[in-house]
């Protein structure tokens, strides 16, 4: 069986296990413990929040370890705009209607309950976001602007730096979803400009359950879990120590990795891209052509059902993809698909195939089984 679901998850990589290992068995204390093995595991603490700031172009203190990609936004979308709201009465938000779940939802919770006013900037055909378009919907009452950095369904990659600076010479802050980003694109929260960036380690070879925030501390943050006060007060829960040294780990590999790992499975992802559009008249490739993730084949096949064609493709040895994840068994058509123009019955067509970091082979057979699979589809429609 091939695997070319990424972007929903990847497997844990062993050194990434190697590393967090001890932390599950041997130094296994509570960090906020005062003997010998609370004190060694506040150590791996350290480390890994040093070693993840480092990353991402933070201070160690910025760093918030949380359980995934969705924590994360939510402590980032619903703790910085109430803290704004808090220091200065500020009550707006601005994103976009082509975000992961995690920022739609927290949005929409900041609207429904706490009286937010929230702008949406619409996207082109491709996926992309303008970035003068986002510095006009930014007003005096603004809190906060949450864009995604690469999309998670059409790998459309936005020029996160020039929507920074935008906002940033307004005076509002700006976080940015780098979920499907990381591994692929700069993590550099100094290079981008941005004041927040989430993180998600299942996505680049950590476990399921772990996850970072990384935050300037200059920006006011309202927690979400209220207990002991761990994570300098915005975060309360005993730390996951073998998660955070899983994803720090995690991480830097990726990082280290990810100029030859871009360059390598572009010219991989182009190929496929090519054979399958050359063998599929029907098909439509989704996001933009050049400012897309590394990893990330989406496309359309108007007269067919996007489940039919998933299952005949993992009847072929092939797993993909309808979309995202987190909205898997649900029977409406994608909404970053709407957002982009596409016709209902055109978005329920889609299929998205996303490559590891480590990819190498081509992809000539998988090209063969998505024309064999749509044409059989099309023929028991």
């Amino acid at each position: 069986m091939l695997y070319l679901d990424n972007a929903a998850t990847t497997p844990v990589r062993p050194e990434v296990l190697e590393a967090m290992a001890p932390y599950l068995t041997r130094w296994y204390g509570n960090p906020s413990s005062h003997h010998t093995v609370g004190e060694a595991a506040a150590d791996a603490l350290a480390d890994a929040r040093a070693r993840v700031a480092r990353v991402l172009g933070l201070r160690a203190g910025d760093v918030v370890f949380t359980s995934g990609g969705t924590e994360a936004n939510n402590l980032a979308v619903k703790g910085i705009a109430i803290g704004a709201w808090q220091l200065s009465g500020r009550r707006h938000v601005v994103t976009s209607p082509i975000e992961h779940e995690s920022i739609l939802e927290s949005v929409a919770y900041l609207e429904r309950i706490h009286g937010f006013a929230v702008t949406r900037v619409g996207v082109d055909g491709v996926g992309r976001i303008d970035a003068d378009a986002v510095a006009d919907a930014v007003c005096d009452d603004t809190a906060l602007v949450s864009i995604g950095y690469a999309n998670n369904e059409v790998g459309t990659v936005q020029d996160a730096t020039a929507i920074a600076r935008a906002v940033r010479e307004r005076g509002v802050p700006i976080h940015i979803d780098a979920v499907q980003a990381a591994g692929w694109l700069s993590l550099s929260a100094a290079e981008l400009g941005v004041d927040a960036i989430t993180i998600a380690g299942h996505k680049v070879g950590a476990p399921k359950g772990t996850g970072v925030l990384g935050v300037r501390g200059r920006i006011p943050l309202e927690p979400l879990l209220h207990g002991g006060g761990q994570e300098r007060g915005r975060r309360s829960g005993t730390e996951d120590v073998a998660g955070a040294v899983a994803i720090a780990t995690a991480l830097e590999l990726a990082d280290g990795e990810r100029a030859a790992a871009s360059a390598r499975v572009s010219a991989v992802r182009d190929a496929f891209i090519a054979r399958v559009l050359t063998l599929v008249p029907s098909a439509r490739l989704t996001g933009d052509p050049v400012q897309r993730l590394p990893g990330t084949a989406s496309f359309t096949f108007a007269g067919t059902s996007g489940e039919a064609v998933l299952l005949e493709l993992e009847r072929r040895g092939v797993v993909s993809s309808s979309g995202s994840a987190c909205a898997a068994g649900s029977d409406e058509p994608s909404h970053v698909l709407l957002a982009m123009g596409i016709a209902p019955e055109v978005a329920q067509t889609a299929v998205r195939f996303t490559l590891p970091h480590g990819w190498t082979a081509g992809l000539d057979a998988v090209a063969d089984a998505v024309a064999a699979s749509v044409a059989a589809v099309g023929s028991n429609a």
